[in-house]
């Protein structure tokens, strides 16, 4: 080597010893909207984690991307019927509780979700259902029924979640049927109404539908609770309900992949958001129930109290749990189709 290699072989190794080791990572694909930035940059500064969190719209797309393989992600963010599937599917492993500090903040009913006993697979972090919001100005009556998203007389005012499965809860419901049904008689049903409330439609709508109910610009939307509740704190005309159909509950949880780069600081994150104080900033930023019930007396008492975050036993008692239907879902798929062709 070289005098000349050899000053600069020094330099660089100088250069390497004086720069800072490159920070941890941790990569989270999640639902947009239910983990605040602000937890986020808070667990970076406490553990120097660098994470990154993109977003997707709805169970199906997630799973569509990790079927692709080589998502490179260390945690993903599925609802119940979607923890299922990625279970069936081999796409995450069995969580180690032993290494979630905080896992016995998750409350008791929480712990034994029927579709995935134990928290084996999935660890559920905020709750919530599926209802209509509308907004009182522009309605006759208060609404308590899906009925009235079929109602003709506010035709052009009315818009339906752009989700499959959202859609067709209200579409079997409102025929008396369960939302979980795999009778393909039913699921036709419930196709022919959707198609039949086409027409009267403003739209399909998963984004801004909250926005649009408090404008007024809608009457009445279908919604999850997590996502209207802003509007309902920002105009007190807006209203949440659960119709008395039932509606549905849903849980939102977190799952580590079988090929995570990093399980280990996914798990670090995993005990980090079941601590009290943290599960509390979450509903607080983002108007949604945590699993943690500790974290409820470190809330403002207007939102410890709010019946659309924490609703009680006797509204959610109706409420059907969506669960995967296996091979059913072709039946919903083929619908669907049919609803989005429709004119």
């Amino acid at each position: 080597m070289t005098r000349l290699s050899q000053t600069l072989a020094a330099s660089v190794l100088a250069l390497v010893a004086a720069c800072p080791a490159l920070a941890e990572e941790l990569r989270i694909y999640g639902w947009a909207g239910e983990m605040p930035d602000e937890v986020l940059q808070d667990f970076e500064a406490e553990t120097g984690i660098a994470v990154t969190f993109d977003t997707f719209d709805s169970n199906e797309s997630m799973i569509a991307k990790l079927d692709a393989g080589g998502s490179g992600y260390d945690l993903v963010n599925p609802s119940q019927y979607a923890v299922q599937i990625l279970i069936n599917r081999g796409k995450i492993i069995e969580l180690d509780h032993s290494k979630i500090e905080t896992y016995d903040n998750i409350g008791p009913s929480f712990k034994e979700v029927s579709y995935d006993p134990g928290n084996k697979y999935s660890i559920p972090y905020v709750w919530g259902t599926t209802g209509l919001a509308y907004n009182k100005t522009c309605v006759e009556q208060p609404i308590t029924s899906w009925k009235a998203l079929f109602d003709e007389k506010y035709n052009g005012r009315v818009y339906m979640l752009d989700n499959m499965l959202a859609a067709y809860i209200a579409g079997l419901q409102v025929n008396g049927f369960s939302a979980n049904t795999s009778n393909p008689d039913e699921i036709a049903k419930a196709t022919e109404t959707l198609i039949a409330q086409k027409p009267m439609l403003a739209g399909y709508n998963s984004t801004n539908f909250a926005d649009l109910v408090s404008s007024g610009e809608a009457c009445i939307v279908q919604s999850w609770s997590s996502s209207v509740l802003q509007a309902i704190k920002d105009n007190p005309d807006v209203v949440y309900v659960l119709p008395e159909e039932g509606g549905t509950m849903w849980i939102d949880g977190y799952s580590i992949l079988n090929d995570a780069p990093n399980p280990e600081a996914a798990y670090k994150f995993l005990s980090y958001i079941l601590r009290p104080e943290v599960a509390a900033k979450t509903t607080e930023l983002t108007q949604t129930a945590t699993v943690v019930p500790a974290s409820k007396a470190l809330l403002p008492a207007d939102l410890a109290s709010n019946s659309a975050v924490f609703p009680d036993e006797k509204t959610i008692a109706n409420a059907d749990f969506i669960l995967d239907l296996g091979d059913a879902m072709k039946f919903y798929q083929d619908g669907w189709t049919q609803v989005k062709a429709a004119q």
